[in-house]
């Protein structure tokens, strides 16, 4: 993600993109016709995860360089929303599917998506003059300034706090209930409408969000710490609400506030870093997503002690994806800023200080 992001800020997001979507469509079709090597099935899916971690960072250098600052906020909206529908999508048509017609077709629908790209994104020849984006002023960034603003952790620490809860839902949700609440397998599938609730509250957000900028004349940085404090405290409440919950109907109803509320984020810490980082959004979101990951690893053997130590009791397990999610929601009101940060040689600690105040 790192390199993707550094590449869209080199040579321009249109190469980078176009590049991300060729190899990952390419690996997943090819994927069914090498699957009986092992070693060929491992490169397919490093080439995937090349190609996919090239991917995420370039679409945020694109919104950073092509939406308006007016617009921001429903085009990540957007973003998030239609990453969820296509895997909501792909979870319910897959398993009717034969297992090779799956790759196959979809990694066909990313080739034919590659010609689209080509005639609907301009190629201005020229990464320093991409998008609407005036590069003037703007200087070489040390890397050592992407870790060096609280301003920046607090984007972090948000999305980090934001992941935490969904990878709890994301990895636990079917198992607890499943043990807990005696669901079936049919049950089980309407897992997915959380999901649904996410994008169609996301996508909500993000016009909120727009319109308090443009028409209640909010400032842009007391939006995001709205929509990132709503992303936040809202999931921790209905979290802790969940533990006293003790059928079906009423657990997926709390599971889907949750996620609903989460999708506030988009409009919130997620949107911030085109203002804080307007030639290096790729980079930033780069760092704030591999350091997002740290959840999808710890969660899952975090809950199995959790849950063991407490003899089945799944409240330790929710109690502290809550307490993480407040933590990320202080942190980021107390220390978030709209001031661009990094490209610019006059930005100062000072100034960092003054925009929280």
């Amino acid at each position: 993600m790192i390199i993707g992001g550094s590449l869209a800020t080199r040579v321009g997001g249109r190469s980078v993109l176009l590049f991300a979507v060729l190899l990952w469509s390419l690996s997943t079709v090819i994927t069914p016709l090498i699957a009986h090597s092992i070693s060929g099935l491992i490169i397919c899916r490093i080439l995937l995860g090349l190609g996919e971690g090239l991917g995420l960072p370039t679409i945020f250098h694109v919104y950073a360089h092509y939406v308006p600052a007016e617009e921001r906020s429903r085009a990540f909206g957007y973003l998030i929303a239609a990453g969820g529908v296509g895997q909501t999508v792909a979870a319910v048509l897959c398993p009717h599917l034969p297992w090779r017609t799956s790759f196959i077709l979809l990694g066909l629908l990313g080739l034919a998506w590659l010609p689209l790209w080509c005639l609907l994104y301009p190629d201005t020849g020229d990464a320093e003059s991409e998008g609407f984006m005036s590069r003037s002023g703007a200087a070489k960034v040390r890397w050592a300034e992407f870790v060096s603003h609280w301003p920046l952790w607090a984007i972090y620490i948000a999305h980090f706090a934001m992941n935490w809860s969904n990878y709890i839902i994301m990895h636990w949700l079917p198992t607890y209930l499943s043990r807990t609440l005696g669901a079936n397998t049919e049950s089980i599938s309407l897992t997915a409408v959380p999901y649904i609730v996410n994008s169609v509250v996301g996508v909500a957000a993000g016009h909120l969000a727009d319109r308090l900028i443009t028409k209640k004349q909010w400032t842009v940085l007391s939006v995001r710490r709205l929509m990132t404090t709503v992303g936040l405290v809202g999931p921790a409440v209905f979290l802790l609400l969940f533990c006293a919950v003790t059928n079906l109907p009423a657990a997926l109803l709390l599971v889907s506030i949750v996620m609903g509320f989460c999708a506030f984020n988009s409009a919130g810490h997620l949107s911030n870093h085109a203002e804080v980082a307007p030639n290096h959004a790729g980079v930033t979101f780069a760092i704030s997503n591999t350091l997002a990951t740290i959840p999808g690893i710890l969660c899952g053997p975090v809950t199995a002690d959790l849950v063991t130590a407490s003899q089945g009791r799944w409240f330790p397990v929710f109690a502290l994806a809550a307490a993480v999610n407040l933590v990320g929601a202080i942190v980021y009101y107390s220390q978030s800023s709209a001031l661009q940060l990094l490209g610019l040689q006059r930005y100062s600690m000072m100034e960092s200080y003054r925009e929280r105040v």
